[in-house]
């Protein structure tokens, strides 16, 4: 039975990687799959999706406006059954988009993996998010792990000095140089001038480790 998939992270976490190797697995077994992309998401080119290893693979691009459960029925019926839509930076949704996708599973009956980040900068909830928690079939956290050693569950949006920034637009795309993922407890001191930035630190996926 078809069903809607959401998994969440902070940054870092590895959830394109986790991606890319779902679709490899779908392929492999002669079935095809879509992946789609925000329009505003072009770091590493428009219509791409890439992971921070290396992997990257074709995807089509989609906007604010657009709607994905017609998207999806264009596609099918350009190029024949679709087994499973995969959604990169999935919290960059709309309301009516996530809506959208659970009438891909719903009503076309296709299987439907979106991967993105919980919250953002400021510890609060995007929209495709925040609806995607309420709406989806199975809910599943990648873990990361934050300079603290304890799991990272936030994400701190830093300026060119390595400052937090506290304040601005709830998008803004940007990588390494821009996010970071820490721990809640890190977080609230971050927030209040008080913890360090550790801009230099890799941040490794936890795995199976317990949280």
């Amino acid at each position: 039975m078809a069903k809607l998939y959401f998994y969440y992270s902070a940054m870092n976490a590895g959830k394109t990687t986790s991606l890319l190797q779902s679709a490899h697995n779908y392929r492999e077994r002669g079935m095809r799959t879509l992946i789609l992309t925000p329009a505003l998401n072009v770091r590493h080119g428009a219509g791409v999706v890439a992971s921070r290893i290396g992997l990257k693979a074709d995807a089509q691009r989609f906007g604010s406006s657009d709607d994905l459960l017609d998207a999806v029925r264009a596609d099918i019926a350009a190029h024949g059954a679709l087994h499973c839509l995969l959604v990169d930076e999935a919290q960059f949704l709309g309301k009516a988009q996530v809506w959208q996708l659970t009438e891909v599973v719903d009503r076309l009956h296709v299987p439907v993996l979106a991967y993105g980040l919980r919250t953002d900068f400021r510890g609060e909830l995007f929209e495709g998010s925040q609806y995607l928690l309420a709406w989806a079939d199975e809910l599943t956290e990648i873990k990361t792990i934050c300079h603290s050693g304890k799991k990272a569950t936030m994400v701190v949006r830093v300026d060119g000095q390595g400052r937090a920034v506290t304040a601005g637009p709830q998008v803004e795309i940007g990588g390494n140089e821009r996010y970071v993922s820490v721990s809640r407890a890190e977080f609230k001191k971050i927030m209040a001038g008080e913890g360090r930035i550790e801009l230099d630190q890799p941040q490794l996926a936890l795995g199976a480790l317990d949280p």
